[in-house]
């Protein structure tokens, strides 16, 4: 069995709040630990009226609180906002809680628009995110065991090791953790075109290290299961809504499903959603089996991880359900 693991963005659902939506994260990832999900990670997003998860670090606490067993971690932390020393400071602190159960993805984008960016760093200059590189090697120095000498450490954080993962949309992710030697997680649930070619690069480059003497791969997949096609194809118009909306500039709270999707978006929208949800399973069991297989079969994927955004709580719990008892091998 491929592993599988849930990516979270505490979704904020139309006729909700965030407060329902930080409840529903914790329930859910009760459920995935006893359906045998591997991890739960959640995902940072800011000045967004659809996502409760801009606090990473506090909610993977309270997730982490709520369960035991189940990995939990982010998916990712936007590094370019934050110091290096802060983030190791705060996984460090996650580990020594919760040890042996803390993942660390890392991305480069800056998970919002750019004026949130200003807000959030106090200034934006144009070499940041090409700063990427040296901030992942200073964070994974801080979580390493200290040096004799070392000035600066991160207490909790030294010598706690969290795993480090590289997340990326593009091939310049690709490249860094093949170069690193890190696990590597591609955002295909959103950003779909360069996924194969990603892949390959960083298969192709990548430089062993102590840690991860080959290379590991995990792929983000939406999946929206239910008990018949119909209704899946009925839920999954919550995620079309809300990847239209993006298209036209628009964000808000999770929509409601609608019973089609006819009317709402013209046939050049209609393609521009599609290709943007090409890594996508919906519909009955058989049908998601089937599609998750055919990304497994064409990505060589280790491990999958499951992005489900759906109104009701009820149904999203059901979907995750059903991907459970499915298998993608």
């Amino acid at each position: 069995m491929v592993p599988l693991s849930i990516l979270d963005l505490a979704p904020i659902v139309e006729g909700g709040d965030a407060a329902s939506a930080l409840r529903n994260s914790l329930d859910l990832a009760q459920h995935a630990e006893r359906w045998g999900y591997k991890r739960f990670w959640l995902a940072e997003h800011h000045n967004m009226d659809g996502v409760a998860s801009s606090a990473t670090a506090v909610l993977i606490a309270h997730v982490a609180g709520g369960t035991r067993t189940i990995r939990v971690g982010s998916g990712g932390v936007m590094l370019p906002n934050h110091a290096p020393l802060v983030i190791a400071e705060q996984f460090g602190t996650l580990a020594t809680l919760f040890p042996g159960r803390i993942d660390l993805g890392l991305g480069r984008a800056p998970g919002t628009d750019q004026l949130t960016a200003r807000a959030l760093r106090r200034h934006l200059d144009a070499n940041d995110a090409d700063d990427f590189p040296r901030d992942v090697v200073e964070l994974i120095h801080y979580l390493d065991a200290p040096q004799p000498g070392q000035a600066v450490r991160a207490i909790p954080g030294a010598g706690t090791q969290v795993p480090v993962w590289i997340l990326g949309s593009s091939l310049y992710g690709a490249q860094l953790a093949a170069y690193l030697g890190l696990p590597y997680a591609f955002a295909s649930h959103f950003a779909p075109d360069l996924l194969e070619q990603a892949l390959d690069v960083y298969r192709e480059t990548y430089r062993p290290s102590a840690r991860w003497p080959e290379p590991h791969t995990m792929v983000g997949v939406n999946v929206v299961a239910a008990d018949s096609d119909a209704e899946g194809a009925r839920l999954l118009t919550s995620l079309q809504q809300r990847f239209l909306g993006m298209r036209r500039g628009v964000r808000g709270p999770l929509p409601r499903p609608v019973e089609s999707m006819d009317g709402l978006w013209s046939p050049d929208e209609r393609a521009g959603v599609q290709r943007m949800l090409a890594a996508t399973a919906s519909g009955g069991p058989d049908k998601v089996r089937r599609e998750l297989q055919a990304i497994v079969e064409r990505t060589g994927a280790h491990e999958l991880i499951v992005a489900g955004a759906i109104h009701d709580h009820a149904a999203r719990l059901r979907s995750y359900e059903i991907v459970a008892g499915l298998d993608t091998d």
